[in-house]
């Protein structure tokens, strides 16, 4: 199995190469060169099957021989071993052919850690075979940071480094980031907003004295290895409703493009889903360039669904990536208009995003509504994210069953699900005395030069 570069520039990798080096010496992100498929009866046999076992199948065919068997079940056993939930990632009903799929019972309460805790046990396991040091720098909107910092707390060969968009991410958040207090782990509150966040990140990675300096490795979703986890639980929950012998439909609420893209790769697999529905909040350029076969960045406008609150969302460049039918340099070419503000998609490149995936917006009032609603109707509390879910894909709901991807607890969003429902949900034991752990936080400017100085120096390079 070998991974290539969306803009067609870069040498082809493996499995541990792609997923070690994160983004492409193009600028580009890896993708497979073919995506395995699964038999019918391959699926149909997940049936019954525990979340481990169903992701080691979905998973295996991708990795080659970075593991063996018994290293990467073991991985996966250990990755899962801490959620709250023997399920994982459970299917609750919310009416008639409306599922919720609960993504949040990992140790930081998102979706995240279901890509992050298995990476971390990847990472270790190439970092102990090889006996690199390496640095992590990621950059997050909320959940990818604390996800990434418990997946690499304490480990001896690994610096973390989080930039999070100083004074944009809920409470909950920056203490899952700033309060662990393990030498290796770094929270950098960086001026502005993600968007300038994910920038900084590719701009040290497009820095190849900075980047081999420091040996700089990404866990963003950038990491072809980050989607290839989230493709599981499309898996686990489809056959949980009878795929492989009925069609299944999704809506995913989405910024970054990652999670739903995970449900493409699955669909590309062999799982038979109908519709792949990308929710997104009042920041909705993944919705706008959907209706309109235009990407134009209009500016991040704060909600209180944070973790979406993104305007270059990196993960739509692995769907013009197919949507081109391969072609990296086109792909590259609107990477560089999109320096200028945006793009116009070919007909036929839009055509074929039309054909694969549909989408809805939630503003700040009608995601506070959905809270509201589901919780009197369904006895559902949602974080706000979830809300915009499931706003959604009411509009997309028929004879098919709808799975929403519940993306985070609503204890990670206590201001905004009490300001809807008149509930602050509490943390879990586990957690209950995060707001009572002491911070470190090292505040940071917008500055390239700054920030990889801070870096080096801590790093004592």
């Amino acid at each position: 199995m070998r991974y290539i570069s969306t803009r067609g520039g870069a040498p082809a990798l493996t499995f541990e190469q792609a997923m070690m080096t994160g983004l492409a010496t193009d600028g580009g992100l890896y993708v497979p060169e073919t995506v395995p498929t699964l038999t019918t009866d391959q699926i149909a046999a997940m049936a019954g099957q525990s979340y481990e076992q169903i992701a080691f199948t979905v998973m295996r065919p991708f990795i080659g021989d970075t593991f063996t068997d018994d290293e990467f079940r073991a991985m996966i056993d250990r990755a899962y071993a801490g959620f709250g939930h023997d399920a994982r990632a459970p299917l609750v009903q919310l009416a008639p052919n409306h599922f919720l799929l609960e993504l949040f019972h990992g140790p930081t309460l998102a979706f995240k850690d279901f890509a992050m805790q298995l990476i971390g046990q990847m990472f270790q396991a190439s970092l102990t075979r090889s006996g690199e040091r390496i640095t992590i720098v990621g950059a997050t909107s909320g959940d990818t940071g604390s996800a990434a910092i418990e997946a690499f707390r304490g480990l001896d060969n690994v610096d973390v480094f989080i930039l999070f968009p100083h004074g944009r991410v809920s409470e909950v958040q920056r203490r899952q980031m700033t309060t662990p207090n393990e030498a290796n782990v770094h929270a950098l509150a960086m001026d502005g907003d993600f968007d300038d966040c994910q920038a900084m990140l590719k701009d040290m990675f497009n820095d190849t004295p900075f980047r081999d300096g420091v040996r700089l490795a990404g866990v963003n979703s950038i990491n072809w290895g980050r989607v290839l986890a989230q493709v599981v639980y499309y898996f686990s929950s489809a056959v949980s409703l009878g795929a492989p012998h009925r069609e299944i439909s999704f809506t995913v609420p989405t910024g970054n493009f990652g999670d739903i893209f995970a449900g493409y790769i699955a669909k590309q697999m062999g799982l038979p889903i109908a519709d792949l529905v990308v929710a997104t909040n009042q920041n909705d350029i993944l919705h706008r360039t959907l209706e309109t076969g235009a990407y134009t960045k209009e500016g991040v406008t704060p909600s209180i669904s944070p973790s979406m609150d993104i305007q270059v969302s990196s993960n739509f460049e692995r769907a013009l990536f197919y949507a081109y039918g391969g072609d990296g340099a086109a792909v590259a070419a609107q990477m560089d208009d999109l320096k200028s503000g945006g793009f116009e998609i070919s007909q036929g490149a839009y055509q074929y995003l039309r054909d694969t995936f549909m989408s809805g917006r939630a503003s700040e009032e009608e995601t506070s509504a959905a809270i509201k609603t589901y919780l009197a109707k369904h006895g559902e509390l949602l974080c706000p994210h979830s809300a915009v879910g499931v706003h959604v894909a009411e509009d997309h709901l028929g004879a098919t069953p709808m799975i929403t991807l519940a993306t985070a607890h609503p204890a990670k969003f206590p201001d905004a699900v009490n300001a809807a429902s008149g509930i602050k949900p509490p943390l879990p034991p586990r957690m209950a005395d995060l707001y009572d752990r002491d911070e470190r936080v090292t505040r940071v400017a917008n500055d390239f030069d700054a920030i990889a100085t801070l870096i080096k120096e801590r790093i004592a390079l």
